[in-house]
């Protein structure tokens, strides 16, 4: 499951760029920061998605290759670094959509 840290560090980069763009929304309410905030939280969702994606498929080819059966706790471990990406993608997408929200309360 080589996919899952690969993509932690553009997805930070991600979070951190919402957050600025956050804080800089605060002070001058902008339709144009809450749209890109909007977009950059789906595509941290997505890219997160594809992480595990491209993760699962690698582990499943070395698998598929292998000669030898795999131990379930191999597996599940290699599931489990996996999922962060997604989890990850999720959590900034959550954070996205609440900074969203709250520009746009503030905006009325």
């Amino acid at each position: 499951m080589n996919g899952g840290p690969i993509f932690m560090v553009p997805l930070i980069i991600l979070f951190i760029i919402i957050l600025i763009l956050f804080v800089k929304s605060i002070k001058n309410n902008s339709e144009k920061n809450k749209k890109l905030i909007n977009s950059l939280a789906l595509f941290s969702f997505v890219f997160g998605l594809l992480g595990f994606i491209i993760g699962l498929i690698g582990a499943l080819k070395i698998i598929s290759l292998s000669n030898s059966t795999v131990a379930p706790e191999v597996l599940a471990g290699g599931l489990k670094i996996g999922l962060i990406p997604p989890t990850l993608g999720t959590i900034i997408f959550l954070f996205g959509k609440l900074f969203g929200i709250i520009l746009t309360s503030k905006n009325n």
